[in-house]
């Protein structure tokens, strides 16, 4: 079968630029990751073989023996070519475990020979827990739904949720007690195995004992091995005052348990922040709206307020219009960010018109309106003379 061309794996052209290859690179990489393709052996597949692509093309000398020379140059029977890009030599150390190389672009610190991912993989797709080893417990998530009320103060919450928690049988080895662990016969210890093809060497978890470089001899009854158990999990949560839809608070060491000694994942709580009868939030500011008899309006006074912490009066002007607002200090949510800091409350008004007058009420309101001499002049006098020359 033909051997693919390193070019047309990366989808780019011939004469690519190092920047544009790495970034060619990226986009396949995430795409074909082991992490977001689980139990995807095509996906696997390809992922070995875009970072097989991208070692070659990235190395000056690599690459230009592979454009003289085909996948010849990396074959022990390369007739005219060389070797290797290494020559004689072995080939410059060969070809690297495809995450390694995946850790080097995404600006990852290898590890432990295996998969997985930590770092900015992690960030991404919301893989692996803690330091990014394939051993950790898995980061969990939980949305957790609040008042306006409990966002304003603060409140604790209890969260219940299932989680693979550490085997007590076996206390997480994954043994029978009484039974031990023996030296993977797979690869002698080593976590790793190593493939050969010519000169290109490929280094891979071990299959058979998952990287540990042991084997477990007789296999616990209760968790038959994996060394973890689902059980549900009760967490308490701190929540503090001014948190807002989308904040995620961390419960360290709550989320997964890690497998033969791994580390614990991380809990993460969502928050929600349900939407509010009469407050609607803008940042660390409170909005709402009142509707105003239009002869408080009209005559002014003292109106009161419903806040969060309580009432507050409101001084209402003579002659108010309707739509004007006012603000309240101190009286909206407390700030995240900045400590002792808290938002406004902005209030405005809309003055009621009444749809339904007693006979005394129109009465009256038809003498104001003769008085005033609103039937002559049923506009304000300032529009009246932006609009006088339509008429």
């Amino acid at each position: 079968m033909a051997e693919e061309n390193y070019y047309t794996l990366l989808g780019v052209e011939k004469g690519v630029t190092e920047e544009e290859l790495k970034k060619a690179y990226r986009k396949k990489a995430v795409q074909f990751h082991p992490d977001k393709n689980p139990g995807n052996k095509e996906a696997e597949e390809m992922f070995k073989k875009v970072s097989e692509a991208y070692e070659v093309l990235k190395d000056p000398q690599k690459r230009a023996a592979y454009d003289q020379y085909g996948h010849r140059a990396f074959t022990q029977q390369g007739g005219a070519g060389p070797r290797g890009p290494g020559g004689a030599g072995g080939g410059a150390g060969g070809f690297h475990d495809p995450f390694d190389i995946f850790r080097e672009v995404f600006g990852q610190q290898g590890g432990g020979g295996g998969g997985g991912g930590g770092g900015i993989f992690d960030q991404m797709f919301g893989g692996g827990g803690g330091g990014g080893s394939e051993r950790d417990g898995s980061d969990l998530r939980y949305d957790l739904e609040i008042s306006l009320e409990e966002a304003a103060k603060g409140v604790e919450k209890e969260v219940s949720f299932r989680r693979l928690h550490a085997c007590e049988r076996c206390e997480g080895s994954g043994a029978e007690p009484g039974s031990k662990k023996v030296v993977c016969p797979t690869c002698r210890g080593a976590g790793q195995i190593r493939r050969s093809g010519g000169i290109i060497t490929f280094a891979q978890t071990c299959p058979t004992c998952g990287g540990a470089g042991q084997k477990i001899e007789k296999a616990c009854t209760a968790c038959r091995g994996e060394g973890r158990v689902a059980k549900t999990a009760k967490v308490n949560v701190r929540i503090p005052p001014g948190v807002d839809t989308g904040t995620r608070l961390r419960s360290s060491g709550n989320g997964e348990a890690g497998l033969a000694g791994g580390q614990s994942g991380d809990l993460y709580i969502v928050l929600n922040v349900k939407a509010h009868e009469l407050f609607e939030r803008q940042d660390d500011d409170l909005f709402c709206e009142i509707p105003i008899k239009f002869t408080l309006a009209s005559l002014g006074g003292t109106l009161e307020v419903p806040t969060l912490s309580g009432k507050a009066s409101l001084k209402v002007p003579v002659g108010t219009q309707s739509g004007t607002t006012f603000r309240l200090r101190g009286k909206g949510m407390p700030s995240l960010r900045q400590r002792g800091a808290q938002g406004d409350q902005l209030v405005r008004v809309h003055v009621e018109v009444p749809t339904k007058l007693t006979s005394e009420q129109e009465k009256l309101l038809k003498e104001f309106a003769r008085v005033c001499g609103d039937a002559e002049h049923p506009t304000s006098e300032g529009w009246f003379e932006k609009a006088k020359k339509f008429f």
